[in-house]
């Protein structure tokens, strides 16, 4: 499994992955609230489309708003398609 990376910056978060530098596939999100984040942008590469790499990174985000006690607003139609789908996942929608 590729390793997801996460930077946050003022308001602003991104989880991805990189290889050698180029960045393969990325979720972003930004502070829409004190208790809220909105992820508006998932992209993956075409080397790793098939792999569920994008499913992943909504489950990285998922994971880091259930530990920081945050919902999501999914703004990106496939971070919500994701979610939609996912039981699991329900819990943070905000």
């Amino acid at each position: 499994m590729m390793r997801i990376e996460h930077k946050e910056e003022k308001k602003k978060g991104v989880f991805f992955i990189e290889e050698n530098g180029e960045r393969l596939a990325e979720l972003a999100y930004f502070e829409s609230a004190p208790d809220e984040i909105t992820v508006y942008h998932t992209e993956v590469s075409d080397k790793l489309r098939g792999e569920g790499i994008g499913q992943d990174l909504v489950g990285a985000a998922v994971s880091f708003a259930r530990e920081n006690k945050l919902k999501i607003v999914p703004t990106c139609p496939y971070a919500k398609k994701v979610i939609d789908r996912t039981p699991e996942f329900q819990d943070v929608l905000a």
